[in-house]
C-alpha cells in the first residue's frame, strides 16, 4: 500500500499526475489544464476524482479545473497568496499546512520564483513532490514574477529533502534541457549516463520523469549552483540558450 503515482500527458508538453492512496482508494489530479484526456484517464482509473492540488495560476496549469470539478465532485486546493487568481478554492493552503488524500498527508512548500505564490506538495510517505514549474529534470522554472534569489532558496528548500523523492514535474523538458546542462557541466559523468537514459526514453515515448532527488542533485546544473550569484548567472545563460 501507498500512493501510485501515474503522469498524464496533456496540451504539447504537459503532465497531469494522477494519485491514489491505496489504502483509501481516494484520488487527486495535480495541475488539470486539458479536460478530454483527464476525463478519459479517471474513467480508466475507476471513475473517481476526490480532490484537485494547483501549484500555480498558470492557465496550463489550471484550466480544466472548473469542468473536472463539476463532473466528478471533486475539492480544489491552491495557494492562498493566488487565490485572487485561481479557479475557486475549497482549501487555500499557504507553507507548512497539510493535505491529506485518504491516509496519505502532504506538506505545502511555498516555492516562489517561476510565479510569486508557487506552491508544492511533498508526500513524506511515498516520498513525492509535485513541484509544478519551479522544478524540471535537469531544469527550473523561468523567472516570470519572483526573483533569483527566492527561486534559488525554493531550490534549496527542495534539495534538503530526501534524495529518495520522486520529483513529479509540471513538464515534459528534459531532453531539452540537456544540450544547456551539458553545455554548462561537460564532464560530469553522472550527466552524461542521465543524458544516454533521457534519449532512450524519449526514443521510446517514455516519460523522462519521474526522476529521484538524488540524481537531479548530481545533474541538474541548478540544483548545483552554490550561491545565488552563480544561479542567476545560469538562469540568464539558460534564457538565451539557443
Amino acid at each position: 500500500m501507498g500512493l501510485s503515482i501515474r503522469p498524464i500527458p496533456i496540451l504539447t508538453d504537459n503532465y497531469a499526475w494522477f494519485l491514489r492512496d491505496e489504502e483509501s482508494g481516494a484520488t487527486a489530479l495535480v495541475d488539470p489544464a486539458e479536460e478530454a484526456p483527464l476525463v478519459a484517464a479517471i474513467e480508466a482509473e475507476g471513475g473517481r476524482l476526490d480532490q484537485i492540488f494547483l501549484t500555480h495560476h498558470h492557465a496550463d496549469h489550471v484550466v480544466a479545473t472548473d469542468a473536472l470539478r463539476k463532473r466528478f465532485g471533486a475539492i480544489v486546493t491552491g495557494a492562498a497568496a493566488d487565490a485572487y487568481r485561481l479557479p475557486m478554492l475549497d482549501y487555500a493552503v499557504s507553507d507548512g499546512d497539510t493535505v491529506a488524500l485518504g491516509d496519505m498527508i502532504g506538506t505545502v512548500m511555498e516555492t516562489p520564483g517561476h510565479t510569486r505564490g508557487h506552491i508544492a506538495y511533498y508526500f513524506a510517505a511515498a516520498p513525492a513532490l509535485f513541484c509544478g514549474d519551479t522544478l524540471f529534470s535537469l531544469g527550473c522554472g523561468r523567472l516570470f514574477e519572483g526573483t533569483a534569489e527566492e527561486m534559488f532558496h525554493a531550490l534549496h528548500r527542495i534539495a534538503a529533502l530526501p534524495d529518495s523523492t520522486l520529483v513529479c514535474c509540471g513538464h515534459e523538458y528534459t531532453l531539452a534541457n540537456t544540450r544547456f546542462a551539458l553545455a554548462v557541466d561537460p564532464d560530469n559523468a553522472a550527466l552524461h549516463a542521465r543524458v544516454a537514459e533521457i534519449n532512450t526514453l524519449r526514443a521510446e515515448a517514455r516519460p523522462t520523469v519521474p526522476v529521484r532527488l538524488g540524481l537531479e542533485k548530481q545533474t541538474n546544473p541548478f540544483l548545483r549552483a552554490p550561491d545565488v550569484a552563480t544561479f542567476a548567472r545560469l538562469r540568464r545563460e539558460k534564457d538565451v540558450f539557443r
